[in-house]
């Protein structure tokens, strides 16, 4: 089964194609390597909204 999704390499800040089974330190995949490239800011974003999410929830 082939894998063209993108991964953002978390040790490395480099982004790649395709899965590598060694790597355990990617974020993805992502549909393209722009979105790959953004990997930080997207979670950055996600856990801004949970924890907006969690204050909402919680009040």
């Amino acid at each position: 089964m082939s894998d063209e999704g993108w991964y953002y390499d978390v040790s490395t800040g480099k982004v790649s194609q395709g899965k590598d089974p060694g790597a355990l330190n990617r974020m993805g995949p992502y549909p393209d390597k722009d979105t790959a490239e953004r990997a930080l800011e997207i979670a950055a974003e996600r856990t801004k909204a949970a924890d907006k999410a969690d204050d909402e929830w919680n009040n």
